[in-house]
This record gives structure tokens, sequence and C-alpha cells, in this order.
């Protein structure tokens, strides 16, 4: 068989399909080529990854990548998108297709009416629905993350770098409300000794460059100064990750590091908590229940919509830090 799976974007989303590829490629019969079209940007995620024969990337002209697909003569594609565009391409190349749902209706649901339809299962497992008339199931090896910076080659560009133990620190989030407030993180390093390695994009520079000025001697900066593979890095190099709602989480539970979750506007109800399928890894999930308001949004805000921000303003953190100790 010839499989083209697709996924356009983010970083934790791939990362959440990798149990697909792995087991489409180990179980189908001997032979058979598993391919995967993503966005350029993301394409690092991707291309040291075995199981993949051919990676495809997404062109700005659609009518370019439909033609790759059809050349491809594809023995059936699978959507683990399923937007306008994926529909689009299966249309248009009239192949055999397992579309993944994404619960959309549901989610509009619990957004709007805080009514909770979704089932309780995670999104991993909600993708191996999509294709399980190729009578392929999940292995239990969880999530695979190919190719972070190894530990000698960091220790060389950044000698900062501890030797002894510490706990990374992801502080970003793509939005706004998925993100702890500087002054509920300062609250929270205060109350923990350990040593903290902070890492993120360089649209955190901000708060990190805060956050290294109050904790000179306890903390060190990597904020913008790395990327995706070395931040992968030095979460293996690291104890355990804390992190918000954010591809980082995903990138440690596929590294199997214990995670510590922050969820403010979403909520792992949604199904994307940390998944390390058999491996019994330690993880926790902080979150603040009984709000009227949360969750208010599958994806997040630039601003809260109530302006009081209580779903991270009223995090537990003394619970957190000790967590992280």
């Amino acid at each position: 068989m010839k499989l083209l799976i697709i996924r356009f974007s983010s970083i934790g989303d791939i990362v959440l399909t990798t149990p697909i590829i792995r087991c489409l490629k180990k179980q189908l019969p001997s032979g058979s080529e598993v391919h995967y079209l993503t966005k350029p940007s993301y394409s690092s995620l991707l291309s040291q990854n075995p199981f993949i024969d051919k990676l495809l990337l997404l062109e700005d002209d659609l009518a370019i990548t439909i033609k790759e697909i059809k050349d491809e003569s594809y023995d059936a594609i699978i959507d683990l998108h399923n937007n306008l565009r994926t529909l689009t391409i299966k249309i248009a190349c009239n192949s055999k297709s397992y579309t993944f749902n994404k619960l959309n209706f549901r989610k509009f649901f619990l957004t709007n009416f805080k009514i909770n339809l979704l089932p309780k299962i995670h999104i991993v497992d909600r993708y191996f629905k999509a294709v399980e008339k190729l009578k392929v199931t999940n292995d239990g090896d969880g999530l695979d993350y190919f190719n972070p910076t190894d530990a000698l080659t960091l220790r060389l560009e950044f000698p900062a770098i501890p030797s002894g133990d510490f706990v990374a620190i992801a502080i970003g989030g793509q939005h706004a409300t998925k993100r702890m407030p500087v002054e509920k993180l300062i609250e929270i390093f205060e109350l923990t000794p350990a040593f903290k390695v902070i890492i993120g994009g360089k649209e955190d520079q901000d708060v990190a460059e805060i956050l290294e000025k109050r904790f000179p001697d306890k903390l060190l900066n990597l904020v913008g100064k790395m990327n995706l593979h070395q931040s992968a890095g030095i979460i293996l190099m690291s104890k355990k990750l804390l992190t918000h709602d954010t591809g980082m989480l995903h990138i440690a539970a596929a590294l199997k590091k214990p995670v510590f979750a922050i969820w403010g506007n979403t909520i792992p109800d949604f199904g994307m908590y940390p998944y390390y399928g058999k491996y019994p890894i330690e993880y926790k999930n902080f979150e603040v229940k009984g709000l009227g308001c949360r969750p208010c949004s599958k994806l997040g805000y630039s601003k809260c919509p109530k302006g009081h921000f209580k779903c991270m303003n009223l995090q537990d953190s003394n619970a957190i830090a000790e967590a992280i100790a």
C-alpha cells in the first residue's frame, strides 16, 4: 500500500500523530509506503522520522500540491487535519480517504454552553479511530520525537547549562490566555529552590528578562536563543518540564520526561494532556476548576474575554512549586 498522512500544523498536533506514522509503517504489509504532507515550517519535526518514506511540503499554490499528490497515485489519504484545504485535496485527488473527526460541534457546545459531550479519550486514540478500517492498532509505545540536540553539543554552545539536576520551564504559549502572567511565575519561582532553565520563543523574551533579573543565581535564560531541536535537548537533559498547553508538553511526553502542565482557558478534556502510552511516567495537570467561563475557547485569545483571567491568576502556586521542587 501507498498512503499519505496529512497534518499541516502545529508542533504539538504533529507530534501527536507520530504513533499513527509508526504503527502504519510497522503493521502494514512489507513494502508499504507512508508519506506525510505538512507545512514547510514544521518539516524539521518529521524530516528525521525513520517511519516516513517521503515528506511532502504544502505549497502556497494548492494546485501544485494537488498535482504532486496525484502523481504519487496513493491508495488512500489519511486526513488528520480535516479542514477546507484537506477536503479540497481529497475531492481533487478522488482517492479513498480516512478522516479524523475533530468533534468541532461538541467543542462548540463545551466552549459556548459548558456542556461537555467530548469522549473521555486522548486525541491519539481518536486518531487511531480514523485508521481502524486499515486494521492498524495502537502499539502503546507513546509519541516519537527524533533528533533532539545531544547534551555535549548543547553544553559546548551554552556552557552555562548546569551539570546537576534542573527543571526545564517552557514559559511561552501561542495565545496569551494560555500563558501564566509573569507575576504568577515569579510567585512560583520564589517558592522552590530548584534550579530552572527557561525556554521559549523570541516573543517570550520580555518575560524571560524579567525573570532573569529577579532570579540571577537560580535561573538560566535560554529563551529566544535556541531552535526547536535544541529546546528538545534541554527538556531531555532536565529532570522534568513545567509548561503551559503548548507543543513543548508533547515533545516532553515523547521524550518520556515527567510533565507538569498548567492549563488556562483550555482544558485537558479536549484530549491533549501528556500522553505516554503504556509507560507509567509521572505527570500532573494544574487547572482552576469550577469557573463558569472556562473553557472559553478551544485555542485561546490575546487577552481574557472577561478581564479577570481567573483561570491563571487563581492557580495554586504552592502546589505547582511543590510539584517541581
